[in-house]
């Protein structure tokens, strides 16, 4: 997620940056229609190479391109921001919008994924993470820019090594541990915060990705500028396969040889998500910084619709979440099902009303396909109605 110039910036938005935006939300829908509508998610991971196929294998391993990709930008966006204001102004939109975003995810998303009012489970993943993240990144701004660089690398390369370290309990400091570097649930009376997006290396991609914004400053020489970016990308890809393939350092999950080399291939790209290691990081930041490389030719038919969603993400996010459970909802009752059972009291996949429930890839896939296609004309009203408007209602900027 990001946020978008004012009106006086709209005609010189990179539309590089908005098409991988926009590919990577497209992606980010199947993992999503994936959580609601396979039946296989209802019994094991999708990356437990015990019980996973290939094609499922790799239709959640494609959507952890997403979450980096989100908040690498976010972090570039900020920094075209701030081309044209002071940084006090930059700061103050950062931490405003940072607040919107946890406030956002704690209320708004919670209840479009459970349709229950009165769930008491906060899960704090993408949204928050960013929201958090942009806080931060109000502060950090005020550093100089090869301060910022070095935060951000430290962030991301040392934050494993903290990996061994544990703070049991309930008690604040666990939770405090918990929201930097180690995911766990936490109760606290009738509310449960569920942490799977700790901060330390969310922090540290939003911190590159603001230094990433220098490259796309008007002026900026093209050729240089990707160069860059194809120097960078094959780099992180480059360290990515040495670490991996020697298991030397970066993701505690280490990889192993299977019963044969397609289910070998799998345990070498299964890495760790929660937090983000380091490996996984490179994985997915490396071929982002290759495709905004390439990414820089005029727009073609197919590209120039893709751009449309990476143009309104925030108002994709939050559309496409309520769709999902609706449209889910609709499923479980042709299925037989009672339309309150998709009121969720528990995790989806916990909820013993829905047993049984579930259909196959192919299902899936269809879904998700008509999901993006509905979602278009209404992400391209909005882009629309947000660009005309904008200079009258500020607030837009929030979406």
């Amino acid at each position: 997620m990001t946020f978008s110039a004012p009106a006086a910036v709209k005609a010189k938005r990179i539309e590089s940056i908005d098409l991988l935006r926009g590919a990577v939300m497209i992606i980010m829908a199947l993992d999503h229609v994936r959580s609601f509508f396979s039946a296989d998610g209802f019994l094991y991971s999708p990356t437990d190479l015990t019980r996973t196929s290939v094609l499922l294998f790799f239709t959640r391993w494609i959507t952890h391109y997403c979450a980096p990709v989100f908040v690498l930008l976010a972090g570039t966006s900020a920094y075209l921001y701030g081309i044209k204001r002071n940084r006090k102004q930059l700061s103050f939109f950062l931490l405003t919008r940072g607040i919107w975003l946890v406030l956002a995810e704690l209320f708004i998303v919670t209840l479009e994924v459970t349709f229950n009012p009165m769930y008491h489970v906060f899960n704090m993943q993408v949204i928050w993470a960013i929201g958090i993240s942009m806080i931060a990144l109000s502060a950090i701004i005020y550093m100089n820019r090869r301060l910022i660089l070095a935060t951000g690398i430290v962030l991301i390369a040392a934050h494993n090594l903290l990996d061994a370290v544990h703070v049991p309990g309930n008690g604040v400091d666990s939770f405090l541990w918990s929201v930097l570097h180690e995911p766990r649930d936490f109760t606290f009376g009738y509310f449960t915060f569920s942490i799977r997006y700790p901060l330390l290396p969310w922090i540290g991609i939003i911190c590159i990705g603001y230094c990433l914004g220098s490259l796309y400053t008007p002026g900026y020489n093209a050729v240089k500028r990707k160069k860059t970016l194809l120097t960078l990308g094959g780099s992180a890809i480059f360290l990515f396969v040495i670490l991996r393939a020697g298991n030397w350092y970066g993701d505690a999950a280490h990889w192993s040889v299977q019963d044969n080399p397609v289910f070998s291939l799998l345990s070498f790209l299964n890495v760790t998500k929660y937090p983000p290691s380091l490996l996984y990081i490179l994985m997915t930041l490396g071929p982002a910084l290759i495709f905004l490389a390439y990414a820089e030719t005029p727009l073609n038919a197919l590209t120039e619709k893709v751009q449309v969603y990476g143009r309104v993400p925030m108002f994709y996010y939050l559309v496409h979440f309520f769709l999902i459970h609706l449209f889910a909802l609709i499923a479980a009752v042709i299925s037989g099902y009672q339309w309150t059972d998709m009121i969720l009291t528990t995790r989806l996949s916990n909820t013993a009303a829905l047993k049984g429930y579930g259909f196959n890839l192919i299902t899936v896939y269809m879904a998700w396909i008509g999901l993006v296609l509905l979602l278009y004309p209404l992400c391209k009203w909005f882009d629309r109605y947000k660009r005309t408007h904008q200079v009258t209602r500020p607030w837009l900027s929030y979406l």
